[in-house]
């Protein structure tokens, strides 16, 4: 079996580029896995990685390696997962990182169900739409809506957001109903995330970049704005759907409306994610499976 030891280790550098944040996923110091990998290196000799103060790269027979070792580690980790969710007893701290209307209506109540079926389970929910890195900030995974950066991270859809344009009543009767997106260039538009807005048309995307009087992140402040006669707004249906309701918005351009970008789950590396964050993400994929918006 000693011709197996430094695998895990090394498969983790390679995949986070470098010894300290491998240490850090895998709940370890650095030196540990310095020295576990320079062991199998040793027993093969031959260099899998190349080291400079600044990065940490793969060497060409350290490419082949870890695509034959990538499966056999992942492989492993599943026949793990099927032995211990049979049996598994959650403890510890869950860490999440969540933003905006949708995480605090529908994602708490699914956690919280979660934390419910595990008695022995902390669950620590951190409402924060700034970046942040995982590792460092010891966050288990996120909840992100939009388009996702390149970020080397992985990511896994929740459900789609399907997006609704809005306006007061008192606004369209004194600017005017807009028939088509283009002509939101001669509105005022209340900006959320970007001012770059998508539309959908028989298949092909209409993009209108707008402008306006009001900008926010938050979808709060995006509403109470367009309720006062501000402008025009377009996000996720969810974030309207009691001023629709009550009749203080009306839709508008529903021929027009995306299906958005969807909310994900995002988080640093399955394979060293502790089995209470890979049991709360799939709980989440569950709970929303059949949710409509």
């Amino acid at each position: 079996m000693d011709n197996f030891d430094g695998i895990i280790e090394f498969v983790a550098v390679a995949e986070s580029q470098g010894f300290s944040a491998a240490a850090k996923q895998m709940n370890c110091s650095t030196s540990h896995v310095s020295r576990q990998v320079s062991r199998l290196e040793a027993r093969l000799g031959s260099a899998l990685l190349a080291r400079t103060t600044r990065s940490v790269s793969l060497t060409e027979a350290g490419q082949a390696y870890y695509r034959q070792c990538r499966d056999l580690v992942d492989g492993l980790q599943q026949a793990n997962e099927q032995v211990n969710a049979q049996q598994v007893q959650l403890n510890g701290t869950l860490r999440v990182s969540a933003a905006g209307p949708f995480a605090e209506r529908y994602v708490v109540p699914a956690l919280i169900e979660f934390a419910q079926q595990h008695p022995e389970l902390t669950v620590d929910i951190d409402f924060n739409s700034h970046k942040i890195n995982l590792i460092e900030d010891g966050i288990d995974f996120a909840i992100r809506y939009g388009k996702l950066e390149d970020s080397g991270l992985v990511a896994r859809r929740l459900l789609p957001r399907p997006l609704m344009a809005v306006a007061s009543p008192q606004y369209l009767k004194q600017h005017g109903t807009p028939t088509h997106p283009n002509q939101l260039k001669a509105h005022n538009c209340i900006v959320s995330n970007n001012n770059h807005w998508q539309f959908e048309h028989d298949g092909t995307a209409l993009y209108v970049k707008v402008n306006g009087r009001w900008k926010s992140n938050n979808a709060h402040a995006v509403v109470n704005a367009c309720e006062q006669h501000l402008g025009i707004a377009y996000m996720p249906k969810i974030n309207f759907l009691q001023s629709i309701n009550s009749g203080t918005l009306c839709p508008v351009l529903e021929p027009y409306w995306s299906q958005g970008a969807g909310s994900w789950i995002v988080y640093q590396n399955r394979r060293f994610l502790p089995m209470r964050a890979r049991l709360a993400i799939d709980h989440l994929i569950n709970y929303f499976r059949d949710w409509e918006e």
